[in-house]
C-alpha cells in the first residue's frame, strides 16, 4: 500500500468518524429538531399542536384530542413534557413555563405500552438511552423496575436551574393504588385514562396548581372523559378549539399537519373501521359499533332554509317531566325527503308552557305522540294525551314499535332522504350519543328528540298537511281519532 492510498483511507475514516459523532450528537438532541423556523416542517404548519402549547398558559387540563399519526404523543405531550422537565423553552414557546426542577408522570394503558412507546420515545431504546425527547446530556440517570423487563421506574433530568427533575413512568394497569399519594406538579396521560386513574392524578396536582395533559385518540367514543372536554352536547367546538377556566381541548386530524401524504391518508383511511374513520382521521370521536344510526352528521345536516308551502308537514311528540320534545318534519313528495326543520326541547314545565310553544309552529300541522303517554303521569297521574287534547293539540297516537322505527329512520337516514336542519342543536347532541349498550339494549337517556323523530317517521308522514289542504282536526277525523 502506498503512503497516499494509506493517506487517503485515513481521511475516509477520520470522515465517517465525523459524521458519526454529528449523527449520534444529533440523536442526543432531538427536542432541537422539533417544530423549526423554517422548512417542509415548519413551525406555522402545526397550527393546532401550537394551539395546545399556548393552552397551558391558562389551563390547568387540557387534551389533545387528535388522529392517528399527527403526533400527539411525541410531538405533543412528549415534546411538552422534554421542555419542562429540562426548563429548555425554545424562544418561541407561549405556553407554561416551569421556572424550577419539577416531579413528574407519564402513564399510558400497560406497562409494556409505556415501555415501548412513552419510554422509548422520552429516553430512547433500552440499548441507547438518551436519543429520545429529553436531551442526552441532560439524562442524569435511569433506574429500572425490578423484573421488569426492560421498563424504568423513573428518570432524572437536569433542569437549566442546575436542579434534578423528576420523571416517573406509569401504567394504569397497575391500578387507582399506584397513583395515590404523592404531590406532582406534570402528569402526561397518554391515551384515555380511567375515570378513577384520572381522578387520582388531579387530586395530586392540587396542592403544587400543576398541570394535566391528556394525549389520545378518542377510539372509545363519547366516554365520560371525552364528554368532560366536549359537554354533554358532544359538539366539536369551533376551530376545535376550546378553552375554559378550568379546562381545555385540542382537537386535530390529518389534514393538520404536514408530514403526512396524501397516499399515506388514503391507504390509512381504507384500512380504518367505518365506524371509527372520524376518529383515527380526524380526532372526532364517535359511538362505535354501538351506533344506533351509525351515519355521519355531515351526511344528513343541512343548512337552515325557507320550507316551501305546499310541503306537507307534521311532528312527532314525546312528553315527560324532564324533558318533552316536539320534532317539526317537512316532505318533499318529489324526492320523498323528510326534512326535520324545528324543533321544541324543554323540561320541568306545566303542560300548558309546552302547548303554547307547540301552537305557535301552526294550529294546522297535525302531531303524532307516543300512545304510552295515554296511561302515564307528567306530575299528578293524569293521561297527557287528553291534557294536551284538552289544551288544543290535535294529535294521533304513534305507532311504538320500537325496533321496527328505528329500521325505518335508519333507512331513510342512510338512503339521504332525512335531512336535518344545522339549527336543531339539541337534536344532533342527542344523535351523536344515541346508541346501544353492550347488550344491545337502546340506552334510555337524553333520547327523548330521537323517540320524536321515529313517531314522526314512522306514523306523522302518512298525516302530514299542508296549510292550503285543510286542518289537522279533519285528519284526525278521517282516521278515526
Amino acid at each position: 500500500m502506498t503512503a497516499a492510498v494509506a493517506a487517503r483511507r485515513a481521511d475516509l475514516a477520520a470522515q465517517v468518524a465525523i459524521l458519526r459523532e454529528l449523527e449520534r450528537r444529533r440523536a442526543r438532541r432531538r427536542l432541537w429538531s422539533y417544530f423549526p423556523d423554517a422548512g417542509p416542517l415548519r413551525r406555522e404548519l402545526y397550527p393546532q399542536h401550537l394551539a395546545f402549547f399556548r393552552m397551558g398558559a391558562t389551563c390547568a387540563t387540557r387534551c389533545f384530542m387528535a388522529a392517528n399519526r399527527v403526533g400527539k404523543t411525541e410531538g405533543g405531550g412528549g415534546y411538552e413534557t422534554a421542555l419542562h422537565l429540562t426548563g429548555r423553552y425554545p424562544d418561541w414557546w407561549e405556553g407554561r413555563r416551569f421556572d424550577r426542577a419539577i416531579d413528574a408522570w407519564a402513564a399510558g394503558d400497560t406497562k409494556e405500552t409505556v415501555r415501548d412507546i412513552i419510554q422509548a420515545k422520552m429516553v430512547g431504546p433500552d440499548n441507547a438511552y438518551g436519543t429520545g425527547m429529553i436531551p442526552g446530556d441532560d439524562l442524569v440517570k435511569v433506574v429500572r423496575r425490578p423484573n421488569g423487563n426492560g421498563a424504568l421506574d423513573y428518570a432524572e433530568v437536569r433542569h437549566v436551574s442546575g436542579k434534578t427533575s423528576r420523571l416517573g413512568f406509569k401504567s394504569y394497569d397497575q391500578g387507582r393504588e399506584a397513583f395515590q399519594g404523592t404531590e406532582k406538579d406534570l402528569i402526561w396521560l397518554d391515551e384515555e385514562a380511567r375515570e378513577d386513574i384520572r381522578s387520582e392524578c388531579v387530586m395530586r396536582l392540587m396542592t403544587t396548581n400543576g398541570s394535566l395533559i391528556e394525549t389520545f385518540t378518542p377510539l372509545r367514543g363519547l366516554t365520560p372523559i371525552v364528554l368532560t372536554y366536549l359537554g354533554e352536547d358532544a359538539e366539536v367546538p369551533a376551530g376545535r378549539v376550546s378553552a375554559t377556566v378550568d379546562r381545555g381541548i385540542v382537537m386535530a386530524g390529518w389534514d393538520d399537519v404536514p408530514h403526512l401524504s396524501e397516499e399515506q391518508k388514503a391507504r390509512m383511511l381504507a384500512e380504518a373501521e367505518v365506524h371509527l374513520r372520524d376518529a383515527r382521521s380526524k380526532g372526532i370521536p364517535s359511538i362505535g359499533s354501538g351506533a344506533i344510526y351509525p351515519v355521519a352528521e355531515d351526511q344528513i345536516v343541512v343548512e337552515d332554509f325557507a320550507i316551501p308551502a305546499h310541503w306537507p308537514r307534521a311532528y312527532g311528540l314525546d312528553v315527560g317531566w324532564n324533558c318533552t320534545c316536539a320534532v317539526w318534519g317537512a316532505l318533499d313528495r318529489e324526492t320523498d325527503t323528510l326534512y326535520l326543520y324545528s324543533l321544541h326541547y324543554q323540561g320541568a314545565q306545566e303542560p300548558s308552557t309546552h302547548v303554547a310553544g307547540i301552537r305557535g309552529r301552526g294550529l294546522w300541522i297535525p302531531g303524532v305522540i307516543d300512545p304510552a303517554s295515554r296511561g302515564r303521569s307528567q306530575k299528578d297521574g293524569e293521561q297527557l294525551l287528553q291534557i294536551y287534547t284538552d289544551l288544543g293539540l290535535v294529535l294521533i297516537p304513534a305507532d311504538n314499535s320500537r325496533e321496527s322505527g328505528l329500521y325505518e329512520v335508519h333507512q331513510r337516514l342512510a338512503t339521504g332522504r332525512l335531512k336535518v336542519f344545522k339549527s336543531l342543536r339539541p337534536w344532533l347532541a342527542e344523535y351523536r350519543i344515541y346508541r346501544r349498550d353492550e347488550k344491545g339494549h337502546v340506552v334510555k337517556e337524553r333520547d327523548h328528540a330521537m323517540d320524536a323523530t321515529r313517531y314522526l317517521v314512522v306514523s306523522g308522514i302518512e298525516v302530514a298537511t299542508t296549510n292550503a289542504s285543510g286542518s289537522a282536526a279533519s285528519f284526525r277525523r278521517l282516521r278515526g281519532y
